[in-house]
């Protein structure tokens, strides 16, 4: 199926390069019934809200993604980016069968899940492994391959992918949903703490614990 870029309603990489050289360089009908008829319609009580809009009412209001973009950059590789080019991963702890997001609370302030409103622009990426997952709070997340997508705050700036490796379980996606096994760093490296923590409790660094 070739690749092109569209539009489309969510229905929602070799060898490893030497560690050294995997640093990060640097997401109205008529009335036909008569007078009466509207009269006794002015005079019934108003409709009570719909079950769905009392839920719409009730989620969040979050940042959505506009585009996924599969292409391959220096070191790292296939990846998947957002409109912006900012880096996305995958969590081992998640399931893409059937798809379901395990990071929540502080997770998801460290890992910001990627959100869609169901209307997402594709280009290098296949639509039919795109799809989207309900998150508790009523958001929906895009998933790709059935793996839930999400940002990482240690990434500085786009093309970042210093969240490769982090706990032994996140890792930079493809455009296929699969997880990009190049450019790992040496040992474990920790995440870096989520903005609700005091600086003084941070675990990790600003460069988020790498160590190649």
């Amino acid at each position: 199926m070739a690749l092109i870029k569209r539009t489309v309603p969510v229905i929602l990489a070799g060898a490893l390069a030497a560690l050294s050289a995997c640093a990060p360089t640097g997401y109205d009908q008529g009335n036909t019934g008569g007078t009466e008829q509207v009269a006794n319609a002015a005079a019934q009580p108003s409709a009570e809200p719909s079950e769905e809009a009392e839920a719409a009412e009730d989620t969040p209001d979050v940042k959505l993604t506009l585009e996924l973009i599969g292409k391959e950059v220096a070191r790292m590789g296939e990846v998947v980016t957002d409109e912006k080019g900012w880096i996305l991963y995958r969590f081992d702890e998640d399931s893409a069968n059937p798809p379901t997001s395990n990071c929540v609370d502080q997770c998801e302030e460290i890992w910001p899940p990627v959100y869609t409103d169901g209307d997402l622009a594709l280009d290098g990426v296949l639509d039919d492994n795109v799809g989207t997952v309900d998150r508790a709070d009523g958001t929906k997340q895009v998933t790709l391959g059935g793996w839930p997508l999400y940002r990482y705050i240690g990434d500085k700036k786009p093309g970042d992918w210093k969240g490769q490796g982090v706990g032994g379980n996140w890792f930079v996606s493809q455009p296929d949903g699969k997880k990009n096994l190049e450019c790992l760093p040496k040992g474990t490296p920790k995440p870096v703490a989520p903005p609700s923590k005091d600086d003084d409790d941070a675990a990790g660094s600003d460069s988020g614990g790498y160590d190649y």
